[in-house]
């Protein structure tokens, strides 16, 4: 079993950054991907970017060149870099695993292991 907790969510202006953390816990060996997740109210949960367990990160068309994934493996923790927010940035954002798979250009991904309780980004125009 994994745990993960998100943190370092909150709210900006637009233009703004946020950097989200997330620190996994448990049987961490067996997660060779983590992920970053987003849900904004009344929209489905959307994938935004993974890190496999070399480093190797993927993204989603609609971030790429405004998040950066990097990971501390050492520590156990991801982080989630986002620059340039807009209002529609504003969501959920969730940590994901996923055990002995990696991730490396599979989106949209869709056998998540493990979820993080969310943390919420608010972005104000």
């Amino acid at each position: 079993e994994v745990q993960l907790v998100e943190s370092g969510g909150g709210s900006v202006q637009s233009g703004g950054s946020l950097k989200l953390s997330c620190v996994a816990s448990g049987d961490t060996y067996k997660a060779y991907c983590l992920a970053w997740f987003r849900q904004a109210p009344g929209k489905g949960r959307e994938g935004l970017a993974a890190i496999d367990i070399d480093g190797t990160p993927t993204y989603v068309d609609s971030v790429k060149g405004r998040f950066t994934i990097s990971q501390e493996r050492f520590k156990n923790k991801m982080y989630l870099q986002m620059k340039k927010l807009q209002p529609e940035d504003t969501a959920m954002y969730y940590c994901a695993a996923v055990l002995y798979e990696y991730c490396s250009g599979r989106f949209p991904l869709t056998n998540i292991d493990y979820w993080g309780q969310g943390i919420q980004v608010t972005i104000s125009s």
